[in-house]
């Protein structure tokens, strides 16, 4: 089975051309390419599949097994593989996904594709919940792009132990579908520095969902204007809140690894 590494900003995922056949037990595959002592190694799988209506269709699946209705940095780098691959000679696509269907613009340099602007939806925000977390209580604030998310604002998302909270959040009783989980830090008003803990694959270098969640929740506690720069430990991502459509773009880095084949 072929297969393409990508990443955007560190999160990483395998790529699997499937417009013409689909593998068996995807779960279970996600599992034994994504282990990292004893498979490619990566945050998940990516299958590019053929669309109901779209371009194409992006199913992805977590470290874990389960599969996940959304990918930001994902998507970006979706666009680059079917781009850069030959399956599209299209700069602008409409990609079908579990969260609804997707757009992107493609940011092409000397033929190959950088990155890529998305529209990523409107997110939805829910009421903030006080959560206890390892003794202390913090205030969780609720937000969906398609896939849910616990945005918790904190003083230093750096000092912080991930490994005991992250689980901690993901799993809480006050978000029973599980969650991924924002630690963040407003930075000042057009800046925001950000951990995350991702459902089903751990602690991970960026998350483009989260981004967007997290600049959602401080803009509507008016900490923050609509257009701002998040820092992610593998990165940077600009995201940007239209006041009109009610939509979140997202902008940000996509590249390719390697390529390789698996030995089943």
């Amino acid at each position: 089975m072929r297969f393409t590494k990508m990443h955007g900003l560190g999160n990483d995922y395998i790529f699997l051309n499937c417009m013409e056949s689909m593998p068996e037990d995807l779960p279970g595959l996600a599992r034994r390419l994504s282990d990292r002592h004893f498979g490619v190694g990566g945050d998940g799988i990516i299958c590019v599949c053929p669309p109901d209506r779209a371009d194409f269709k992006m199913r992805m699946f977590n470290a874990d097994g389960s599969e996940g209705a959304m990918c930001g940095n994902g998507i970006r780098c979706f666009g680059k593989y079917v781009y850069d691959q030959g399956l599209t000679g299209k700069r602008h696509l409409t990609v079908e996904t579990g969260a609804g269907e997707r757009e992107l613009s493609l940011l092409v340099r000397d033929g190959a594709v950088a990155g890529a602007a998305v529209g990523m939806g409107a997110p939805v925000l829910g009421e903030p919940v006080p959560i206890a977390l390892d003794g202390r209580e913090y205030i969780a604030r609720p937000v969906s792009m398609g896939n849910p998310h616990g945005v918790i604002e904190v003083e230093n998302p750096s000092a912080l132990d991930l490994r005991t909270l992250g689980p901690l959040v993901e799993r809480h009783p006050a978000f029973p579908r599980r969650v991924n989980a924002e630690f963040i830090r407003v930075v000042n008003r057009r800046e925001l520095e950000m951990r995350v803990w991702e459902r089903g694959s751990g602690e991970t270098l960026a998350c483009g969902t989260g981004a967007c969640a997290g600049a959602a929740a401080m803009i509507a506690a008016g900490k923050l204007d609509r257009e701002a720069v998040v820092h992610l430990a593998g990165g940077e991502l600009t995201v940007r809140w239209d006041g009109e459509s009610g939509q979140m773009f997202m902008t940000g880095p996509a590249a390719a690894v390697f390529d390789g084949e698996t030995a089943d």
